[in-house]
Order: structure tokens, then C-alpha cells, then sequence
């Protein structure tokens, strides 16, 4: 079946920098487009924050991620990448990567304080 695995949270102080990376497996990766979503506070709705095609050659970025979030792939390894940079608190989330509207990983957290 579909699994995404995210990696690579933790805790950064405000200015500081993130690489999340998501593996995934039970489906043909390279054949769609992948994004990356966070989670505020437990109840919160989703936030959208970039998207990239299924060959990686295109890329789509909310306000919230413009100039500061960078989305990659590789789909040699399967793995689809969000470099996070210039953070501030208001970023601390759990952050998940998807396919599709609806299938999604459990995420890592991201914490931004000093």
C-alpha cells in the first residue's frame, strides 16, 4: 500500500534552517505530482505549501512558503524534499508530505523558538 515517511524535523532557533525529506513507496513515484502540507496545532486545518511534478520541472509554492521554502525531488531515491530556510515561530507545525488530496504521512515536527 501507499506509505510516506517523513524525516528531518527537529528543533531550530528563528533564522535557522530545515531539510525535510519524505520517502515514499507502494506506488509508481515518478508518476505524480508530490506537495508538502503542514498542521499548525492539533485540530487546525491543513496549510498547502508547495507542489512539484511528477519530473520535478515544475514547482508551485503558497504565499506562506514563497522565497523561504525550496520543494525538490529525486525520484531515483523515491524521495521528495522541502528545504525550509529563514524560519520563524509561527512555522512550528508537524509537516507531511502528500500525494494526492488525501493521502498523506504521519509528518515530523518542526519547532521554531529560541
Amino acid at each position: 500500500q501507499v506509505q510516506l515517511a517523513e524525516s528531518g524535523g527537529g528543533w531550530v532557533q528563528p533564522g535557522g534552517s530545515l531539510r525535510l525529506s519524505c520517502v515514499a513507496s507502494g506506488f509508481t513515484f515518478s508518476a505524480y505530482t508530490m506537495s508538502w502540507v503542514r498542521r499548525r496545532a492539533p485540530g487546525k486545518g491543513l496549510e498547502t505549501l508547495a507542489h512539484i511534478n511528477a519530473d520535478g520541472g515544475s514547482t508551485k509554492y503558497e504565499d506562506v512558503a514563497k522565497g523561504r521554502f525550496t520543494i525538490s525531488r529525486d525520484n531515483a531515491k523515491n524521495t521528495v524534499y522541502l528545504q525550509m530556510d529563514r524560519l520563524k515561530p509561527e512555522d512550528t507545525a508537524v509537516y507531511m508530505c502528500a500525494k494526492g488530496p488525501t493521502t498523506r504521512g504521519q509528518g515530523t515536527q518542526v519547532t521554531v523558538s529560541s
